[in-house]
Protein backbone atom coordinates (compact mmCIF):
# COMPACT_ATOMS: atom_id res chain seq x y z
CA UNK A 1 0.00 0.00 0.00
CA UNK A 2 1.26 3.45 -0.91
CA UNK A 3 2.43 5.39 2.15
CA UNK A 4 0.37 8.43 1.17
CA UNK A 5 -2.80 6.27 1.06
CA UNK A 6 -1.89 4.73 4.39
CA UNK A 7 -1.56 8.20 5.92
CA UNK A 8 -5.00 9.17 4.61
CA UNK A 9 -6.55 6.08 6.13
CA UNK A 10 -4.85 6.52 9.51
CA UNK A 11 -6.03 10.13 9.60
CA UNK A 12 -9.64 8.90 9.64
CA UNK A 13 -9.38 6.99 12.93
CA UNK A 14 -6.28 8.63 14.39
CA UNK A 15 -2.98 6.88 15.00
CA UNK A 16 -4.14 5.55 18.39
CA UNK A 17 -6.70 3.36 16.62
CA UNK A 18 -4.47 2.09 13.84
CA UNK A 19 -2.18 -0.94 14.04
CA UNK A 20 0.88 -0.67 11.82
CA UNK A 21 3.74 -2.67 13.32
CA UNK A 22 4.80 -6.05 11.97
CA UNK A 23 3.78 -7.75 15.23
CA UNK A 24 0.34 -6.15 15.13
CA UNK A 25 -0.20 -7.03 11.49
CA UNK A 26 0.89 -10.61 12.19
CA UNK A 27 -1.85 -10.87 14.83
CA UNK A 28 -4.50 -10.20 12.16
CA UNK A 29 -2.90 -12.26 9.38
CA UNK A 30 -5.00 -15.36 10.13
CA UNK A 31 -8.28 -16.49 11.65
CA UNK A 32 -9.32 -19.85 13.15
CA UNK A 33 -8.78 -21.66 9.84
CA UNK A 34 -5.66 -23.80 9.64
CA UNK A 35 -3.33 -23.28 6.69
CA UNK A 36 -4.36 -19.77 5.61
CA UNK A 37 -2.25 -16.77 6.56
CA UNK A 38 -1.37 -13.47 4.86
CA UNK A 39 -0.33 -10.08 6.17
CA UNK A 40 -2.63 -7.06 5.92
CA UNK A 41 -1.17 -3.65 5.16
CA UNK A 42 -3.06 -1.85 7.92
CA UNK A 43 -5.56 -2.52 10.72
CA UNK A 44 -8.09 0.19 11.63
CA UNK A 45 -10.71 0.51 14.38
CA UNK A 46 -13.36 3.02 13.26
CA UNK A 47 -15.67 4.50 15.91
CA UNK A 48 -18.65 5.43 13.75
CA UNK A 49 -20.52 4.85 10.51
CA UNK A 50 -19.04 8.10 9.19
CA UNK A 51 -15.52 6.85 9.78
CA UNK A 52 -16.32 3.56 8.03
CA UNK A 53 -17.68 5.50 5.06
CA UNK A 54 -14.55 7.65 4.89
CA UNK A 55 -12.29 4.59 4.98
CA UNK A 56 -14.29 2.81 2.28
CA UNK A 57 -14.22 5.85 0.00
CA UNK A 58 -10.44 6.12 0.27
CA UNK A 59 -10.04 2.39 -0.34
CA UNK A 60 -12.31 2.57 -3.37
CA UNK A 61 -10.39 5.48 -4.83
CA UNK A 62 -7.11 3.60 -4.54
CA UNK A 63 -8.46 0.05 -5.01
CA UNK A 64 -7.36 -1.10 -1.57
CA UNK A 65 -8.97 -4.39 -0.36
CA UNK A 66 -11.12 -4.29 2.80
CA UNK A 67 -11.64 -7.24 5.16
CA UNK A 68 -14.24 -6.78 7.90
CA UNK A 69 -13.28 -8.79 10.98
CA UNK A 70 -14.98 -9.65 14.25
CA UNK A 71 -13.25 -11.93 16.75
CA UNK A 72 -11.46 -14.04 14.15
CA UNK A 73 -13.36 -17.26 14.94
CA UNK A 74 -14.06 -17.88 11.24
CA UNK A 75 -13.41 -21.46 10.14
CA UNK A 76 -13.36 -21.03 6.35
CA UNK A 77 -10.58 -18.42 6.00
CA UNK A 78 -13.29 -15.81 5.50
CA UNK A 79 -11.48 -13.12 7.50
CA UNK A 80 -7.93 -13.86 6.40
CA UNK A 81 -6.52 -10.87 4.41
CA UNK A 82 -5.10 -12.96 1.58
CA UNK A 83 -5.14 -9.96 -0.77
CA UNK A 84 -3.55 -7.57 1.74
CA UNK A 85 -5.23 -4.21 2.25
CA UNK A 86 -7.10 -2.96 5.33
CA UNK A 87 -8.55 -5.09 8.11
CA UNK A 88 -11.48 -3.31 9.80
CA UNK A 89 -12.06 -4.03 13.49
CA UNK A 90 -15.28 -3.14 15.32
CA UNK A 91 -14.12 -3.06 18.93
CA UNK A 92 -15.08 0.65 19.05
CA UNK A 93 -18.49 -0.06 17.51
CA UNK A 94 -19.74 -2.47 20.17
CA UNK A 95 -22.82 -0.82 21.70
CA UNK A 96 -26.35 -2.07 22.12
CA UNK A 97 -28.09 0.90 20.53
CA UNK A 98 -31.66 0.10 21.56
CA UNK A 99 -33.73 -2.63 23.18
CA UNK A 100 -37.31 -2.14 22.00
CA UNK A 101 -39.61 -4.27 24.15
CA UNK A 102 -42.74 -3.11 22.31
CA UNK A 103 -41.51 -4.33 18.94
CA UNK A 104 -39.43 -7.22 20.30
CA UNK A 105 -36.24 -5.96 18.65
CA UNK A 106 -32.70 -5.06 19.60
CA UNK A 107 -30.54 -2.76 17.50
CA UNK A 108 -26.80 -3.29 17.89
CA UNK A 109 -23.46 -2.32 16.43
CA UNK A 110 -21.44 -5.09 14.73
CA UNK A 111 -18.82 -5.43 17.49
CA UNK A 112 -21.25 -6.61 20.20
CA UNK A 113 -20.43 -10.09 21.53
CA UNK A 114 -23.25 -12.55 20.79
CA UNK A 115 -23.56 -13.75 24.40
CA UNK A 116 -24.07 -10.14 25.52
CA UNK A 117 -27.09 -9.85 23.24
CA UNK A 118 -28.76 -12.89 24.75
CA UNK A 119 -27.88 -11.83 28.31
CA UNK A 120 -29.35 -8.35 27.75
CA UNK A 121 -32.53 -9.80 26.24
CA UNK A 122 -32.99 -12.23 29.13
CA UNK A 123 -32.86 -9.33 31.61
CA UNK A 124 -36.27 -8.21 30.32
CA UNK A 125 -37.72 -11.68 29.73
CA UNK A 126 -36.79 -11.88 26.04
CA UNK A 127 -34.64 -14.31 24.10
CA UNK A 128 -32.20 -14.20 21.16
CA UNK A 129 -32.12 -17.84 19.97
CA UNK A 130 -29.03 -18.19 17.67
CA UNK A 131 -26.23 -19.72 19.75
CA UNK A 132 -23.06 -20.57 17.81
CA UNK A 133 -20.56 -22.51 19.90
CA UNK A 134 -18.29 -19.46 19.78
CA UNK A 135 -21.03 -17.15 21.14
CA UNK A 136 -19.00 -16.12 24.19
CA UNK A 137 -16.35 -14.55 21.96
CA UNK A 138 -17.84 -14.16 18.46
CA UNK A 139 -19.36 -10.83 17.41
CA UNK A 140 -22.82 -10.32 15.98
CA UNK A 141 -21.35 -8.70 12.86
CA UNK A 142 -19.42 -11.89 12.15
CA UNK A 143 -22.50 -14.00 12.87
CA UNK A 144 -24.53 -11.99 10.36
CA UNK A 145 -21.79 -12.07 7.73
CA UNK A 146 -21.60 -15.86 8.00
CA UNK A 147 -25.29 -16.56 8.76
CA UNK A 148 -24.14 -18.52 11.81
CA UNK A 149 -26.12 -21.42 13.19
CA UNK A 150 -25.86 -23.08 16.57
CA UNK A 151 -27.16 -25.75 18.89
CA UNK A 152 -30.71 -24.34 18.92
CA UNK A 153 -30.96 -24.20 15.14
CA UNK A 154 -33.36 -27.15 14.81
CA UNK A 155 -36.19 -25.43 16.66
CA UNK A 156 -35.33 -21.77 16.26
CA UNK A 157 -33.44 -21.44 12.99
CA UNK A 158 -30.23 -19.53 12.24
CA UNK A 159 -29.04 -15.92 12.33
CA UNK A 160 -30.86 -14.96 9.10
CA UNK A 161 -34.20 -15.76 10.76
CA UNK A 162 -33.65 -12.97 13.31
CA UNK A 163 -32.07 -10.19 11.24
CA UNK A 164 -34.85 -7.68 10.57
CA UNK A 165 -32.81 -4.76 9.31
CA UNK A 166 -29.27 -3.69 8.44
CA UNK A 167 -27.20 -0.62 7.78
CA UNK A 168 -24.43 -1.33 5.29
CA UNK A 169 -21.66 0.84 3.91
CA UNK A 170 -21.52 -0.02 0.22
CA UNK A 171 -18.25 -0.23 -1.75
CA UNK A 172 -19.02 3.25 -3.08
CA UNK A 173 -19.09 4.61 0.49
CA UNK A 174 -22.87 5.17 0.39
CA UNK A 175 -24.98 4.04 3.32
CA UNK A 176 -27.71 1.48 2.56
CA UNK A 177 -30.51 0.83 5.08
CA UNK A 178 -32.58 -2.34 4.68
CA UNK A 179 -35.58 -3.71 6.55
CA UNK A 180 -36.47 -2.46 10.02
CA UNK A 181 -38.78 -3.28 12.91
CA UNK A 182 -41.73 -4.18 10.68
CA UNK A 183 -43.30 -7.61 10.87
CA UNK A 184 -44.23 -7.41 7.19
CA UNK A 185 -42.34 -5.67 4.38
CA UNK A 186 -42.24 -6.93 0.80
CA UNK A 187 -41.18 -3.72 -0.90
CA UNK A 188 -38.62 -4.67 -3.52
CA UNK A 189 -35.84 -7.24 -3.39
CA UNK A 190 -35.02 -8.73 0.00
CA UNK A 191 -31.70 -6.93 0.40
CA UNK A 192 -31.45 -7.82 4.08
CA UNK A 193 -31.30 -11.53 3.28
CA UNK A 194 -28.80 -10.87 0.49
CA UNK A 195 -26.32 -9.38 2.95
CA UNK A 196 -26.81 -12.01 5.65
CA UNK A 197 -24.23 -14.68 4.76
CA UNK A 198 -22.48 -12.50 2.16
CA UNK A 199 -19.21 -12.86 4.11
CA UNK A 200 -18.12 -9.25 3.74
CA UNK A 201 -17.98 -9.46 -0.05
CA UNK A 202 -20.73 -6.90 -0.76
CA UNK A 203 -20.19 -4.18 1.85
CA UNK A 204 -19.48 -3.40 5.50
CA UNK A 205 -22.28 -4.11 7.97
CA UNK A 206 -22.37 -1.26 10.50
CA UNK A 207 -25.69 -1.72 12.34
CA UNK A 208 -28.07 -4.64 12.87
CA UNK A 209 -31.69 -4.81 14.04
CA UNK A 210 -32.50 -8.21 15.51
CA UNK A 211 -35.83 -9.84 16.28
CA UNK A 212 -36.35 -11.29 19.76
CA UNK A 213 -38.75 -13.85 21.23
CA UNK A 214 -40.33 -14.22 24.67
CA UNK A 215 -37.95 -16.26 26.82
CA UNK A 216 -38.95 -19.92 27.36
CA UNK A 217 -40.39 -20.55 30.81
CA UNK A 218 -38.46 -23.74 31.45
CA UNK A 219 -35.91 -26.14 29.94
CA UNK A 220 -35.00 -29.79 30.46
CA UNK A 221 -31.82 -31.55 29.37
CA UNK A 222 -30.87 -35.19 28.83
CA UNK A 223 -27.86 -37.12 27.57
CA UNK A 224 -28.46 -40.42 25.79
CA UNK A 225 -25.73 -42.96 25.07
CA UNK A 226 -25.73 -45.69 22.44
CA UNK A 227 -23.67 -48.80 21.73
CA UNK A 228 -24.44 -48.50 18.02
CA UNK A 229 -24.13 -45.41 15.86
CA UNK A 230 -27.10 -46.40 13.71
CA UNK A 231 -29.39 -46.49 16.74
CA UNK A 232 -28.55 -42.90 17.63
CA UNK A 233 -29.33 -41.80 14.06
CA UNK A 234 -32.59 -43.77 14.07
CA UNK A 235 -33.58 -42.04 17.30
CA UNK A 236 -33.14 -38.63 15.67
CA UNK A 237 -35.48 -39.62 12.84
CA UNK A 238 -37.98 -41.14 15.28
CA UNK A 239 -38.17 -37.96 17.37
CA UNK A 240 -38.87 -35.76 14.36
CA UNK A 241 -41.33 -38.30 12.94
CA UNK A 242 -43.23 -38.11 16.25
CA UNK A 243 -43.72 -34.38 15.50
CA UNK A 244 -41.51 -33.30 18.40
CA UNK A 245 -39.03 -30.52 17.64
CA UNK A 246 -36.47 -30.27 20.47
CA UNK A 247 -34.66 -27.02 21.18
CA UNK A 248 -31.37 -28.95 20.91
CA UNK A 249 -30.60 -32.32 19.35
CA UNK A 250 -26.83 -32.76 19.23
CA UNK A 251 -24.55 -35.67 18.33
CA UNK A 252 -21.04 -36.77 19.33
CA UNK A 253 -19.20 -39.88 18.15
CA UNK A 254 -16.99 -42.13 20.25
CA UNK A 255 -13.74 -40.27 19.61
CA UNK A 256 -15.29 -36.94 20.57
CA UNK A 257 -16.91 -38.38 23.72
CA UNK A 258 -13.60 -39.80 24.89
CA UNK A 259 -11.78 -36.53 24.29
CA UNK A 260 -14.44 -34.38 25.99
CA UNK A 261 -14.49 -36.67 29.03
CA UNK A 262 -10.69 -36.50 29.34
CA UNK A 263 -11.02 -32.71 29.16
CA UNK A 264 -13.99 -32.19 31.52
CA UNK A 265 -14.07 -35.33 33.71
CA UNK A 266 -17.87 -35.27 34.15
CA UNK A 267 -18.57 -39.00 33.89
CA UNK A 268 -19.27 -39.53 30.18
CA UNK A 269 -18.97 -43.26 29.31
CA UNK A 270 -15.99 -43.79 27.03
CA UNK A 271 -17.14 -47.21 25.82
CA UNK A 272 -20.24 -46.01 23.94
CA UNK A 273 -20.33 -45.39 20.19
CA UNK A 274 -22.51 -42.28 20.13
CA UNK A 275 -24.17 -39.69 22.34
CA UNK A 276 -27.18 -37.41 21.87
CA UNK A 277 -27.64 -34.21 23.84
CA UNK A 278 -31.36 -33.39 23.83
CA UNK A 279 -32.97 -30.26 25.26
CA UNK A 280 -36.52 -28.99 25.18
CA UNK A 281 -37.83 -25.63 26.30
CA UNK A 282 -41.19 -23.90 26.58
CA UNK A 283 -44.26 -24.29 28.80
CA UNK A 284 -43.51 -26.63 31.74
CA UNK A 285 -46.32 -29.08 30.95
CA UNK A 286 -45.36 -29.28 27.28
CA UNK A 287 -41.66 -29.71 28.08
CA UNK A 288 -42.36 -32.50 30.59
CA UNK A 289 -44.58 -34.30 28.09
CA UNK A 290 -42.11 -33.96 25.22
CA UNK A 291 -39.17 -35.18 27.28
CA UNK A 292 -41.14 -38.20 28.50
CA UNK A 293 -41.99 -39.12 24.90
CA UNK A 294 -38.41 -38.51 23.77
CA UNK A 295 -37.11 -40.76 26.54
CA UNK A 296 -39.45 -43.56 25.41
CA UNK A 297 -38.34 -43.14 21.80
CA UNK A 298 -34.69 -43.31 22.85
CA UNK A 299 -35.31 -46.60 24.69
CA UNK A 300 -37.29 -48.04 21.78
CA UNK A 301 -34.38 -47.27 19.47
CA UNK A 302 -31.70 -48.94 21.55
CA UNK A 303 -30.43 -46.34 24.02
CA UNK A 304 -27.99 -47.91 26.47
CA UNK A 305 -28.18 -45.15 29.10
CA UNK A 306 -30.32 -42.04 29.60
CA UNK A 307 -29.20 -39.30 31.96
CA UNK A 308 -31.47 -36.37 32.93
CA UNK A 309 -30.08 -33.13 34.34
CA UNK A 310 -31.35 -32.65 37.89
CA UNK A 311 -30.57 -28.96 38.19
CA UNK A 312 -29.90 -25.86 36.11
CA UNK A 313 -26.22 -26.16 36.98
CA UNK A 314 -26.07 -29.77 35.78
CA UNK A 315 -27.92 -28.86 32.59
CA UNK A 316 -25.34 -26.14 31.91
CA UNK A 317 -22.55 -28.63 32.55
CA UNK A 318 -24.03 -31.17 30.13
CA UNK A 319 -24.57 -28.50 27.50
CA UNK A 320 -20.99 -27.35 27.95
CA UNK A 321 -19.81 -30.89 27.24
CA UNK A 322 -21.03 -30.44 23.68
CA UNK A 323 -19.94 -26.81 23.31
CA UNK A 324 -16.33 -27.55 24.29
CA UNK A 325 -15.93 -30.41 21.80
CA UNK A 326 -13.67 -28.38 19.52
CA UNK A 327 -11.56 -27.03 22.39
CA UNK A 328 -11.13 -30.54 23.78
CA UNK A 329 -10.17 -32.03 20.43
CA UNK A 330 -7.68 -29.23 19.77
CA UNK A 331 -5.53 -30.51 22.64
CA UNK A 332 -4.75 -33.81 20.90
CA UNK A 333 -2.70 -32.69 17.88
CA UNK A 334 -0.87 -29.50 16.80
CA UNK A 335 -3.48 -28.66 14.13
CA UNK A 336 -7.26 -29.01 14.33
CA UNK A 337 -9.36 -28.59 11.18
CA UNK A 338 -13.08 -28.40 11.89
CA UNK A 339 -15.39 -28.64 8.89
CA UNK A 340 -19.12 -28.72 8.44
CA UNK A 341 -21.12 -30.75 5.98
CA UNK A 342 -24.88 -30.95 6.08
CA UNK A 343 -27.11 -33.81 4.92
CA UNK A 344 -30.80 -34.62 5.31
CA UNK A 345 -31.20 -35.88 8.87
CA UNK A 346 -32.27 -39.29 7.52
CA UNK A 347 -28.75 -39.65 6.07
CA UNK A 348 -26.80 -38.90 9.26
CA UNK A 349 -25.84 -42.53 9.89
CA UNK A 350 -24.70 -42.96 6.27
CA UNK A 351 -22.69 -39.75 6.45
CA UNK A 352 -20.95 -40.60 9.72
CA UNK A 353 -20.22 -44.13 8.47
CA UNK A 354 -18.75 -42.64 5.29
CA UNK A 355 -16.58 -40.28 7.35
CA UNK A 356 -15.27 -43.24 9.36
CA UNK A 357 -14.43 -45.05 6.13
CA UNK A 358 -12.67 -41.97 4.73
CA UNK A 359 -10.63 -41.66 7.95
CA UNK A 360 -9.49 -45.26 7.58
CA UNK A 361 -8.78 -44.87 3.84
CA UNK A 362 -6.48 -41.89 4.38
CA UNK A 363 -5.09 -43.02 7.75
CA UNK A 364 -6.36 -39.93 9.58
CA UNK A 365 -7.86 -39.22 12.99
CA UNK A 366 -11.35 -37.81 12.34
CA UNK A 367 -13.80 -37.13 15.17
CA UNK A 368 -17.37 -36.13 14.35
CA UNK A 369 -19.94 -34.14 16.29
CA UNK A 370 -22.65 -31.70 15.34
CA UNK A 371 -26.29 -30.76 15.10
CA UNK A 372 -28.02 -34.08 14.47
CA UNK A 373 -31.47 -32.52 14.44
CA UNK A 374 -30.75 -30.49 11.30
CA UNK A 375 -28.22 -32.85 9.74
CA UNK A 376 -25.27 -30.49 10.22
CA UNK A 377 -22.16 -32.52 11.11
CA UNK A 378 -18.66 -31.32 11.99
CA UNK A 379 -16.02 -33.83 10.92
CA UNK A 380 -12.85 -32.66 12.65
CA UNK A 381 -9.43 -33.83 11.50
CA UNK A 382 -6.63 -33.77 14.05
CA UNK A 383 -3.35 -33.37 12.22
CA UNK A 384 -0.14 -31.30 11.96
CA UNK A 385 0.10 -28.56 9.37
CA UNK A 386 3.90 -29.01 9.33
CA UNK A 387 3.50 -32.52 7.88
CA UNK A 388 3.05 -31.84 4.15
CA UNK A 389 2.35 -35.47 3.25
CA UNK A 390 -0.36 -35.83 5.89
CA UNK A 391 -1.90 -32.47 4.96
CA UNK A 392 -2.21 -33.70 1.37
CA UNK A 393 -4.21 -36.65 2.67
CA UNK A 394 -6.31 -34.27 4.77
CA UNK A 395 -7.28 -32.29 1.66
CA UNK A 396 -8.23 -35.46 -0.20
CA UNK A 397 -10.30 -36.62 2.76
CA UNK A 398 -12.25 -33.37 2.93
CA UNK A 399 -12.86 -33.48 -0.83
CA UNK A 400 -14.48 -36.89 -0.40
CA UNK A 401 -16.49 -35.74 2.60
CA UNK A 402 -17.90 -32.74 0.70
CA UNK A 403 -18.60 -34.86 -2.37
CA UNK A 404 -20.35 -37.56 -0.37
CA UNK A 405 -22.49 -35.00 1.48
CA UNK A 406 -23.69 -33.60 -1.86
CA UNK A 407 -24.38 -37.11 -3.17
CA UNK A 408 -26.63 -37.65 -0.16
CA UNK A 409 -28.59 -34.52 -0.98
CA UNK A 410 -26.59 -32.24 1.30
CA UNK A 411 -24.24 -29.28 1.05
CA UNK A 412 -20.62 -28.28 1.63
CA UNK A 413 -21.43 -25.95 4.53
CA UNK A 414 -24.37 -25.54 6.84
CA UNK A 415 -23.16 -22.65 8.99
CA UNK A 416 -19.44 -21.88 8.66
CA UNK A 417 -19.62 -20.20 5.28
CA UNK A 418 -17.54 -20.63 2.11
CA UNK A 419 -14.73 -18.13 2.63
CA UNK A 420 -11.57 -19.11 0.80
CA UNK A 421 -11.20 -22.60 2.20
CA UNK A 422 -14.37 -23.95 0.54
CA UNK A 423 -14.47 -21.71 -2.52
CA UNK A 424 -13.08 -24.44 -4.84
CA UNK A 425 -16.09 -26.62 -3.94
CA UNK A 426 -18.89 -24.06 -4.21
CA UNK A 427 -19.68 -24.91 -7.82
CA UNK A 428 -20.23 -28.53 -6.77
CA UNK A 429 -23.17 -27.31 -4.73
CA UNK A 430 -24.73 -24.50 -6.78
CA UNK A 431 -23.58 -25.30 -10.32
CA UNK A 432 -22.25 -23.04 -13.06
CA UNK A 433 -25.47 -21.03 -13.20
CA UNK A 434 -25.27 -20.38 -9.47
CA UNK A 435 -21.67 -19.20 -9.70
CA UNK A 436 -22.37 -16.89 -12.64
CA UNK A 437 -25.41 -15.40 -10.87
CA UNK A 438 -23.43 -14.72 -7.71
CA UNK A 439 -20.56 -13.21 -9.68
CA UNK A 440 -23.00 -10.92 -11.48
CA UNK A 441 -24.34 -9.66 -8.13
CA UNK A 442 -20.80 -9.18 -6.79
CA UNK A 443 -19.70 -7.30 -9.91
CA UNK A 444 -22.74 -5.02 -9.88
CA UNK A 445 -22.36 -4.00 -6.23
CA UNK A 446 -18.56 -4.13 -5.95
CA UNK A 447 -17.18 -3.50 -9.47
CA UNK A 448 -13.68 -2.76 -8.17
CA UNK A 449 -13.65 -5.99 -6.13
CA UNK A 450 -12.36 -4.33 -2.97
CA UNK A 451 -14.71 -6.09 -0.53
CA UNK A 452 -13.00 -9.21 0.85
CA UNK A 453 -11.58 -10.27 -2.53
CA UNK A 454 -10.65 -13.90 -3.06
CA UNK A 455 -13.50 -15.21 -0.95
CA UNK A 456 -16.43 -17.27 -2.26
CA UNK A 457 -15.10 -17.48 -5.83
CA UNK A 458 -12.16 -19.80 -6.43
CA UNK A 459 -9.53 -19.30 -9.08
CA UNK A 460 -10.08 -22.93 -9.99
CA UNK A 461 -12.97 -25.26 -9.18
CA UNK A 462 -12.06 -28.69 -7.85
CA UNK A 463 -12.83 -31.54 -10.23
CA UNK A 464 -15.53 -33.88 -9.03
CA UNK A 465 -14.16 -37.18 -7.75
CA UNK A 466 -15.41 -40.73 -7.77
CA UNK A 467 -16.14 -41.84 -4.22
CA UNK A 468 -15.75 -45.46 -3.26
CA UNK A 469 -16.55 -46.20 0.34
CA UNK A 470 -17.11 -49.91 -0.01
Amino acid sequence: MDEHVKEQLIAVTGIDFAKTTTAQKLSYSYDATAGFQAMPDLILSPASINEVQAIVKICGEHRVPIVSRGSGTNLAAGTTPTSGGVVLLFNRMSDIVELDEENLTMTVQPGVITQEINDRALEVGLFYPPDPSSMKISTIGGNVAENSGGLRGLKYGVTRDYVKGLKIVLPSGELLSTGGKLTKDVAGYDLTSLYVGSEGTLGVIVEITLGLLPAPKTKQTMLVFYDKLAEAAETVSAIIAAKIVPATLEFMDKGTIETVEDYMNIGLPKDCEAMLLIEQDGEPVVVAGDMEKIGMLCKENGAATIQFAQSVEEAERLGTARRVALSALARKRPTTILEDATVPRSEIANMVTAIQGIAKKYDLLICTFGHAGDGNLHPTILTDVRDAEEMARVELAFEEIFHYAIELGGTITGEHGVGEMKSPYLEWRIGEAGISTMKAIKSAIDPLNIMNPGKMFAKETKKRIVVKNG
